[in-house]
């Protein structure tokens, strides 16, 4: 079993390289009731560090799911006002916020997708606001993982309950490095190597991105004063921190009308508690005009449902397929990890700081300039050794940017 040492290792790595947090700083922690320990030792390393105050927003799997089986929808689709004011009042001070994600993949497989797809539209539509903190790093904020035993099992269905969740247990410890002697020296590291690789696409300065692999035939245009970004952000205050832990990615945006062609993905989408697998969609002029899924079709509806934003694509990141995470050879069913070991795109709301001057921009000039606007944010997996991806410099010329799955230059 992973020791409380090993556990406590990366609690600090998470509060001093995740959220970075700051003497008399408030701390957020969402936190599922299984990992209770955990986040108690979140707390009390964070009161040491002088956090004045650390608030914990506990989540129930089982309770969660009782309210989708049986409260009326005028229950799920009315979002609870004093959430939205606990949590935009943390905001406004400047609080830390950390997010542990550790939901059942399975979850809501059971429940009407369109219920789950009300209560989301609703909860994204109440806390609209509290979401740009963290769309534009107004805050430092980062997201973590704990085993819990659903989801263990889930990743590890041949083991016992307790196995699986040892089992998942060292599989995240190797993910977010806290294996090594120093943590923190070793994500220093590896941000430094982030940094190369957005620093190599910005000179690159690519006019277009054109996608080939089996099922996917896509071409993505990317908005000029696009940025890409990977690793370590900093907050408007200049807090460095580390949105995602586990992270290999490098990401900017596409432009939300220059998107044409078909994309298939290669990792099931754990989208709200339920899979969305095996599933293509086709884009005209940015939009989703056409899609198929072998599992969770209906979920897919929905989700791209959502708003006219939905439909379109917010994010672009390229993951070489050596990646440790793709390395280890599991499938995570969760997006923190699966999408770090898979190039991905996503559907829904751009991060404005992908361009210059982005975060300074009203809704009105982020849409002139090509950046989607959404309630929601899905990323999923579209990388595999098959995966070779071109640039379409600025003179018009062609280069090669990922040949079967990973970089095909020197990150130097």
């Amino acid at each position: 079993m992973v020791s409380k040492k090993t556990q406590e290792k990366y609690a600090e790595l998470a509060l001093r390289k995740g959220v970075n947090l700051q003497p008399k700083q408030a701390l957020v922690v969402s936190a599922p009731i299984e990992g209770a320990e955990f986040a108690k030792m979140i707390a009390q390393k964070a009161y040491e560090m002088g956090a004045k105050d650390v608030h914990i927003n506990w989540a129930d799997d089982e309770l969660a799911l009782l309210k989708y089986e049986n409260a009326p929808d005028e229950v799920l689709t009315n979002f609870p006002e004093w959430r939205v004011k606990l949590a935009e009042t943390y905001a406004e001070d400047g609080a830390a916020v950390l997010s542990i994600d550790s939901t059942n993949p399975d979850l809501l497989k059971d429940i009407d997708s369109a219920r789950v797809a009300k209560a989301n539209k609703a909860a994204a539509e109440a806390m609209a606001n509290y979401a740009k903190y963290m769309m534009n790093d107004l805050i430092p904020w980062s997201v973590i993982a704990i085993p819990t035993g659903d989801w263990a099992q889930k990743v590890f269905p041949d083991q016992s309950k307790e196995d699986a969740i040892e089992s998942l247990w060292d599989a995240i410890i190797k993910t977010v490095r806290v294996d090594k002697e120093d943590p923190i020296a070793a994500w220093d590291e590896h941000n430094a190597t982030l940094q190369t690789a957005q620093e190599v696409m910005n000179k690159k300065k690519y006019k277009k991105l054109i996608y080939k692999a089996p099922g996917t035939d896509l071409e993505l245009d990317l908005p000029d004063g696009h940025i890409w970004k990977g690793g370590s952000a900093d907050s408007a205050k200049g807090t460095t921190f580390n949105p995602n832990m586990p992270t290999e990615e490098v990401f900017s945006l596409p432009h939300k009308y220059g998107v044409n062609g078909t994309v298939s993905s290669t990792m099931p989408l754990n989208y709200g508690g339920s899979l969305i697998d095996n599933f293509t969609l086709t884009f005209k002029d940015g939009k989703v005009v056409d899609f198929t899924a072998e599992q969770g079709e209906d979920t897919l509806r929905h989700l791209l449902d959502t708003d006219d934003g939905a439909r379109r694509l917010g994010e672009v990141a390229l993951v070489p397929n050596d990646s440790p995470i793709s390395q280890s050879g599991l499938l995570f069913y969760n997006t923190l990890f699966d999408e770090n070991a898979s190039c991905h795109i996503a559907l829904g709301k751009a991060y404005p700081t992908n361009l210059e001057g982005g975060a300074d921009m009203d809704d009105d000039q982020l849409d002139e300039h090509g950046v989607n606007d959404s309630l929601t944010h899905v990323d999923f997996m579209i990388g595999s050794e098959n995966l070779d991806i071109d640039g379409v410099l600025p003179d018009g010329t062609t280069e090669a940017v990922f040949r079967n799955g990973t970089w095909a230059f020197e990150l130097n």
